[in-house]
């Protein structure tokens, strides 16, 4: 039912008319679904609703001239569009509103997300990337306003990086860079600071981006004179129109009802932005939402008579149908026909969505009650139990958590009994959560043979002179190799390109490798990010660097909403390889303090995130990550490039290996765990713990996540029998996690004589200068006092009161 632009000279009027009549079929067919969506959900068989109505007709325009390679970024509005690609029907519709656990069912996140969030399928079964050039492509949505628009710039400048630089392998990614990456938003979301930061550095990137603003004149409820200055976003960003003088927007302005004009503009904008490679914007104006915002609310609460009317008059569909009559395409009779029929169809179509998610629920229920009675029979409870079988075989549409709810609670009544019945039941429900769970906890991570968790380790090795150089210098001829070895590799970042980023990592290769491939950016973290989303969604391989880690909080949004769960609320259909880099640790003063770890871990969870100690371990993150398949965060020690270490023989090839620990000092007594530059400080520290008779143990755990897959830590709890965290993130933070991981997944308190210990940071960001860290961050003294405490405790006569 796809929509298809017929330009040659000599199309007939029939084929003129059928091209128009399918069109409509779209239309009214997107329609059917929003208005029998809203009912669904007030009828209870769904959750939530939020629909595309009233927005039908653009989205047709824009369909006609998306070709095969193109992407979209979108945002919940667009189902006319994934319709006239062929990349939604009827039931599919459905079942996303469902939440029908199944890809085959939902191929848009397998009921992951809400009805209306839409993406296609890049990776095969298998997770190896399909041909993108053979298919038409919507990167996967996320609900947050704005949140689409920074991965939007990268899936347009990947076509910039195809066409200009060479010796890229294409062959499933780009057609010579001719592809166009197209947005869309609502008018109110462009309020968001995404929108603005993405316009401006496509601005400035030239990048072939095609945006469209759905223009309905509210956000919610709220009219857009309380959003927008002068209530018109192309108007207040005509300063962005390109002219002779230099680089810029088109900016074209469209009616949302009018379908020839429609198609006009949108073959404009395809043109430019896929032969001139210039970012196209369009304000499509006069649009309607007939059903209001969502299902939470009504619009008639917040539009007057008069907005309600003139909505009436000048909804899309009905102003199509009335051009079709008045250019004799269709008489009122034959699209009454039409209508009639395609309501008929969604509604069968809605059915089939139904039966199919509910039919193999009730199955299981069946199942389940045949369980529960036959344990009922055999129980001493039997009334409590057939009283729980009643309430289950009553509930018209049971889902899944009614049968597994029901047959938990079951078992409290028999808790003294045993028979057959009762451990048949026990087993079922054990089984039922295994083969349940996966449908609603798979693909957080990569499962395919490139999962970073798959690649082994190499060792750097070393000369017998090997020379000590700076940091810097391992890490920067490490990113030579990195640059040299992956054509499709690039880094950019704010002092990346010129100078070779703040610290010299980077020293020299922007004049060696181009600027495109080692790039300068401007000061905007959240659209390095999306630069950095989209370019790897797009089969490139690149490193996103962020100056500081504090400065990450500026995109931590755009990482935990859209980069940790790409994966995952696609169930592995699609996949972002990103490599952020950034550097923190032991840092002084408020704003570069880099030591939020604890708010990280918890918010980027699908993310790895990585904690050299120093720039060899850093660099072999970097060889490894990019040997995989998944994003990850590598956060270099700021205070460990002028630090001399060994230069290896093998740069470019040794990997650290993820989630793995590593015991940097073995010891008998306590077993101190930490990362980073504070790792540093600790071992140091165990140095001078020897002079006063205490063996520590030190393990750098290196990765935060995932965390000793190995379980190594627990080993060396086992063997000294007490623990200390030492972390310079605030009380509570990746201590809490470390300790949590320790304790509870290792099972390590089975193995502790001592109450074991956590050392951190002040509950405050680091005060500037020497003595603000001094006494805001764990020193080398208090790491020292707190290991002594403990042995003090457990034998106070060969160490002495301290102080």
């Amino acid at each position: 039912m796809s929509t298809k632009l017929k330009t040659t000279e000599d199309i007939t009027f029939e084929d003129f008319k059928s091209e128009i009549l399918n069109d409509y079929k779209i239309a009214v067919t997107s329609r059917e679904c929003s208005l029998l969506g809203r009912r669904e959900v007030l009828t209870g068989k769904a959750k939530f609703g939020i629909f595309g109505d009233g927005k039908e007709v653009p989205q047709l325009a824009w369909a006609k001239v998306f070709k095969n390679g193109d992407f979209r970024s979108g945002y919940y509005r667009d189902q006319t569009f994934m319709m006239a690609i062929d990349e939604l029907n009827i039931e599919q519709f459905f079942a996303g509103l469902y939440g029908h656990a199944s890809i085959d069912a939902d191929p848009m996140s397998a009921g992951r997300q809400m009805g209306g969030h839409f993406g296609t399928h890049s990776l095969d079964e298998n997770g190896v990337w399909k041909n993108l050039t053979e298919q038409r492509n919507s990167s996967a949505d996320i609900s947050p306003t704005a949140g689409q628009m920074p991965r939007l710039l990268g899936l347009a400048q990947a076509s910039k990086i195809y066409r200009n630089v060479k010796g890229i392998d294409t062959t499933k990614f780009s057609n010579d860079g001719n592809e166009i990456a197209w947005g869309t938003i609502g008018n109110a979301s462009t309020s968001e600071g995404l929108f603005f930061e993405t316009i401006n550095a496509a601005g400035v990137l030239q990048v072939p981006m095609v945006i469209s603003i759905w223009d309905d004149d509210y956000g919610i409820s709220v009219h857009a004179k309380h959003q927008t200055t002068k209530e018109n976003i192309s108007e207040i960003l005509k300063g962005f129109q390109r002219d002779e003088h230099g680089n810029g927007y088109e900016i074209l302005r469209v009616k949302g009802w009018d379908y020839t004009a429609l198609v006009n503009t949108y073959e404009t904008a395809e043109k430019i932005a896929r032969e001139e490679h210039v970012p196209v914007l369009i304000h499509v104006q006069e649009l309607t939402q007939p059903q209001g915002h969502s299902t939470s609310g009504s619009h008639e609460r917040y539009k007057n008579k008069e907005r309600l009317d003139w909505e009436a008059k000048h909804d899309c569909n009905l102003k199509m149908r009335h051009w079709m009559i008045e250019n004799n395409i269709g008489t009122e009779e034959e699209l009454d026909t039409l209508d009639k029929n395609i309501k008929k169809k969604v509604r069968e179509g809605k059915k089939a969505a139904w039966d199919a998610y509910l039919d193999p629920i009730v199955k299981d229920r069946a199942e389940a009650v045949k369980l529960l009675k036959a344990l009922a029979n055999t129980s001493a409870n039997k009334a409590f139990i057939d009283k729980y079988i009643s309430d289950l075989t009553s509930i018209d549409a049971p889902i899944r958590r009614d049968i597994l709810s029901t047959a938990r609670k079951t078992l409290r009544y028999v808790l003294n009994e045993t028979s057959a019945e009762k451990t048949k039941l026990q087993d079922w429900i054990s089984a039922y959560i295994a083969s349940l769970q996966p449908k609603y906890s798979s693909h957080l991570h990569s499962s395919s043979e490139k999962a970073a968790l798959n690649i082994a380790g190499t060792k750097p090795t070393y000369n017998d002179n090997a020379e000590d150089v700076d940091g810097r210098i391992i890490i920067r001829d490490n990113f030579d190799a990195i640059f040299n070895t992956y054509p499709h590799a690039m880094v950019f970042g704010e002092d990346a390109g010129n100078i070779g980023d703040v610290n010299q990592g980077l020293e020299g290769l922007q004049e060696k490798y181009g600027e495109l491939r080692v790039a300068d950016v401007g000061i905007r973290e959240a659209t390095i990010l999306g630069q950095g989303i989209g370019l790897a969604m797009r089969g490139l391989r690149p490193i996103a660097e962020i100056q500081y880690l504090d400065y990450i909080l500026y995109a931590l949004q755009i990482i935990s909403d859209d980069l940790a769960t790409l994966h995952y609320r696609t169930k592995g259909m699609q996949k972002a390889p990103l490599i952020i880099r950034t550097r923190g640790h032991r840092l002084e003063g408020i704003w570069h303090s880099g030591s939020q770890l604890g708010g990280i871990i918890n918010l980027v969870r699908g993310v790895h995130v990585l904690v050299p100690r120093n720039m060899t371990k850093a660099a072999g993150f970097y060889n490894t990550i990019l040997e995989g398949d998944e994003p990850a965060i590598i956060i270099e020690c700021l205070n460990g490039y002028r630090l001399k270490e060994k230069m290896p023989n093998n740069i470019g090839r040794f990997k650290t290996p993820i989630g793995v620990v590593e015991t940097v000092k073995e010891g008998t007594d306590i077993t101190l765990v930490s990362y980073g530059s504070t790792l540093n400080m600790v071992t140091q520290t165990a140095k001078d713990l020897l002079q006063v008779g205490i063996d520590a143990e030190v393990i750098d755990v290196q990765s935060l996540l995932p965390l000793d897959i190995n379980h190594d830590i627990v080993k060396s709890v086992a063997k000294t029998n007490r623990l200390m965290i030492i972390d310079e993130d605030v009380p509570g933070g990746a201590s809490a996690y470390l300790l949590d991981a320790i304790l509870n997944k290792q099972n390590a308190y089975r193995y502790l004589d001592s109450k074991p210990k956590t050392l951190t940071a002040k509950p405050h960001r680091p005060a500037y200068g020497t003595d603000g860290d001094y006494f805001s961050k764990p020193s080398a003294e208090d790491m020292f006092e707190a290991v002594y405490e403990v042995m003090h405790e457990v034998n106070p006569n060969d160490f002495p009161k301290l102080r």
